[in-house]
């Protein structure tokens, strides 16, 4: 367990930020990064391009390091959306075949899987909410021989119902589907690994769990599918290329993951900040941030409890938010409402999530609670 952490963020005292899986707050130290970033952008003839080449792999390799990765299987980019359109554009699909995503999915995985689906005479086949939250059992379910993609989260963003992402991509292996991963609602808060998982391509946005700025994004890409083609060609993808390369037009792409890398990669601001934040995430380790956020969420399962609200059971959600279900339905001005009180939790469907991170204590939770028994 990690003890309170409040006292690395910005967060005054009659705040109660609940929202991490919106938005999470900068590090001190990651607003620091990022002055640092401005000011090279501030004075340019002062910026050491050695520097931030450097500082582009160091991000990788971070990345990397949460998810039992090597840096060579890292791409750079700029959110989720990116990622998935590079997979989508890397994967076949024939008419008569199928992609299959969850009920109400993030839309940045499933966009590119409709205009795939379209393009190529496939059908889209979307898994419906199932009663009691399992969704492994719902997925299973409808995964057959026609399916050939299959592109899920390791839990719903609206609630935190959880995926056994292993059995899936077992599943997924058996019938020759392809298998992608959103990872935004996972990686930095949950122990992930690609060894276990095998995927073929896993994207994230950083701006959540990872504690990044905006505009920053991974894509790992299993080795198996590092030769494919881009979204973009610029000289920092190709071989032999580099920051002040010119009109060196490199024909072959970089090696590994790389050629996926989004232009301009090296941002002098965005990267070490990220920087700051995934060494913080690191040295904290996932497995204890998870341990800790589960253990709000538990106590906060039995606080909701004693008003009448109700959360997935325990054995079907992820572990580091969850999703609230009123006993009644909410009024149309709650999240005002909760703002009002300085209580920010985000609205998903009829009920509302609840995403703490290390900054938050029970004391976080016994105040929402008595605002929400209001209601």
């Amino acid at each position: 367990m990690i003890d309170n952490q409040r006292a690395l963020f910005d967060i005054p005292a009659d705040v109660t930020y609940l929202d991490c899986a919106a938005n999470s707050p900068f590090l001190n130290t990651v607003r620091q990064a990022g002055v640092g970033g401005l000011d090279r952008k501030y004075h340019p003839w002062e910026i050491d391009r050695a520097v931030f080449v450097r500082e582009g792999e160091a991000v990788r390799g971070l990345f990397a390091g949460l998810i039992g990765a090597t840096a060579s299987d890292i791409a750079i980019t700029p959110s989720t959306a990116y990622g998935i359109a590079t997979a989508a554009q890397n994967l076949t699909i024939s008419a008569g075949q199928s992609i299959l995503v969850l009920a109400d999915q993030f839309p940045s995985n499933v966009f590119a899987w409709r205009e795939l689906a379209t393009a190529s005479g496939a059908r889209m086949v979307t898994v419906p909410w199932p009663v009691d939250h399992d969704w492994t059992a719902a997925v299973l379910a409808h995964m057959t021989a026609e399916t050939a993609i299959v592109a899920l989260p390791p839990c719903h963003w609206t609630d935190g119902s959880a995926l056994d992402l292993v059995t899936i991509g077992r599943r997924c292996r058996e019938l020759g589907a392809a298998f992608v991963v959103d990872a935004t609602q996972a990686a930095g808060a949950v122990p992930l690994d690609v060894a276990a998982i095998q995927p073929d391509f896993l994207a994230c946005s950083a701006y959540k769990w990872l504690l990044c700025p905006y505009t920053l994004g991974f894509l790992y890409a299993a080795p198996h599918r590092q030769g494919g083609r881009p979204l973009e060609s610029h000289n920092l993808n190709h071989k032999s290329a580099g920051p002040g390369a010119g009109s060196a037009y490199a024909a072959d792409y970089a090696d590994g993951a790389r050629r996926y890398d989004m232009s301009e990669r090296f941002n002098f601001i965005n990267i070490p900040m990220a920087i700051a934040a995934m060494e913080q995430v690191t040295k904290w380790g996932v497995g204890n941030i998870h341990q800790t956020l589960s253990a709000l969420i538990d106590y906060t399962e039995l606080k909701a409890a004693a008003i009448g609200w109700k959360v997935p059971e325990k054995s079907m959600r992820i572990g580091h938010y969850v999703g609230l279900s009123a006993p009644k339905p909410l009024p149309a001005d709650v999240a005002a409402r909760l703002q009002g009180e300085n209580i920010f939790m985000a609205v998903r469907g009829a009920g509302l999530r609840l995403s703490p991170y290390l900054y938050n204590s029970k004391a976080d939770i016994d105040r929402a609670m008595a605002v929400l028994a209001r209601l």
